[in-house]
């Protein structure tokens, strides 16, 4: 259903006013004083072994099953990415110990990294980019996915079977499981049924609750199964995935479970930290043989012919030793495909832009990671009033405001283009790293 926002411009509550954002500002934590953030528990194993992240056994014997009229219906609602990257996550290898490693040095008040000399996010037209998912533009904001009301598990999945039996094993308590939706889908496919559009969109809550949504082994919740089904409605799910992600990463830093897109994560870092294309090598790079870009970097521009920059740091030591102490050249701001891009900033301190998802409005400032934005560093800009993640009760008038605003912030916001190459002052380098020392890590690099 479309949705005009610019209606609800009139009954957003008025803006609590720049002293509350200085307020949170002031209350703003260094890294290593927040309670119970990883940082400061190297013993903590968060990552590693994580058993959420384990192969489906049932994944790829039932996507190569899938009819090609199906497969079509994958495509056109933009999640051939994704469907590769399915189809080959049992060949993936997850690096735990860099992932962990850099969970340590995100800011749970700020969703952003925390290195020595700026701060870094994964933008949401990164995030796009790289899973091939379709991009939000401004003027679409009746596109972006998500819902006000209280879900009904089944009558999504009724779509798929009325069958109660069946629906009864898809669900429990609030998650759905995706092995007995594999398992309709591969009765149906072995029957060679006509039922298309109904194995495609089985097929996407397999797929997109793998590599999109992972929460629990083999289950996703019923906020994310509505976000998928809203997929083959042309709706943008991007802010959902990449708000999932963020929350993710904040549990993971003050020691509860990760969650979120592993791959898409892994994506970036590969991009941003691990890899660098060169254009005159002749061996192919085997440490990402069974890296997620092995199978869709060709579209970012980074082919297996790639220099590997990290290809010594071995063990979670030397991975905390190397991303605490990594500078602006070791860090690939602008990588190729991003070049040119157009990039949704808020306009300023009170039109702060927040994550659209299900489950959470999630704080996103993209503005304060300068350099990856294409913009010389500056001072370090001050929080919003908002929130870093502000949990959602669907169903509820506050909520329901709350959504319309974070909409209209979006359908203000401000539009950047990224420049491949951007000139800084020293002088405000040195003035902006000042002002950053005061999130970083008590200590320093050690």
């Amino acid at each position: 259903m479309k949705r005009n926002y610019s209606a609800f411009a009139e009954d957003i509550p008025a803006y609590s006013g720049p002293n509350a954002a200085r307020e949170t500002y002031a209350n703003l934590k260094q890294l290593s004083a927040i309670p119970g953030h990883i940082y400061t528990r190297p013993e903590l194993q968060i990552l590693p072994g994580q058993w959420r992240f384990s192969k489906m056994s049932w994944l790829v014997p039932m996507l190569e099953l899938l009819p090609p009229t199906s497969i079509g219906h994958l495509k056109e609602w933009g999640l051939s990415t994704v469907f590769v990257l399915a189809k080959n996550y049992n060949k993936l290898v997850n690096v735990w110990e860099s992932a962990t490693a850099m969970v340590e040095l995100w800011h749970p008040q700020t969703n952003s990294f925390i290195f020595p000399e700026f701060e870094a996010t994964i933008l949401l037209e990164e995030l796009e980019i790289m899973l091939g998912l379709p991009r939000y533009q401004r003027g679409e904001e009746f596109a972006i996915s998500y819902t006000v009301e209280q879900i009904n598990s089944w009558s999504i999945l009724a779509y798929i079977t009325m069958k109660k039996n069946d629906l009864y094993s898809m669900t429990s308590g609030m998650h759905v499981h995706l092995l007995p939706i594999a398992q309709w889908i591969t009765s149906q496919c072995k029957r060679k049924t006509t039922n298309y559009t109904a194995i495609a969109k089985a097929a996407a809550i397999c797929i997109c609750g793998v590599i999109l949504f992972p929460e629990a082994d083999g289950a996703i919740s019923f906020s994310n199964l509505s976000i998928i089904d809203s997929i083959s409605e042309g709706m943008k799910i991007g802010q959902a995935v990449l708000g999932f992600l963020y929350a993710g990463l904040t549990s993971a830093a003050l020691g509860g479970p990760f969650y979120g897109s592993i791959v898409a994560f892994e994506l970036w870092m590969g991009m941003h930290v691990q890899f660098r294309a060169v254009e005159d090598l002749t061996m192919e790079c085997k440490t990402m043989l069974n890296h997620p870009l092995a199978y869709v970097g060709g579209r970012l521009h980074m082919s297996p012919r790639a220099w590997c920059k990290t290809a010594q740091v071995k063990g979670i030591q030397a991975w905390r030793q190397y991303l605490r102490s990594l500078t602006v050249a070791d860090f690939d701001m602008r990588p190729q495909f991003m070049h040119g891009r157009t990039i949704h900033l808020s306009q300023r301190a009170r039109l702060a832009l927040r994550l659209l998802g299900n489950g959470a409005l999630v704080s996103y400032n993209p503005d304060r990671c300068h350099l990856q934005c294409g913009a010389a560093r500056m001072v370090v800009p001050l929080l919003s009033h908002f929130p870093p993640i502000q949990e959602r009760k669907r169903g509820d008038a506050q909520d329901e405001r709350d959504m319309r605003s974070a909409v209209v912030h979006w359908e203000g916001c401000a539009t950047s283009a990224i420049q491949a190459e951007v000139e800084e002052d020293d002088e405000a380098i040195m003035e902006y790293i000042e002002a950053l020392k005061k999130i970083q890590p008590a200590g320093g690099n050690n």
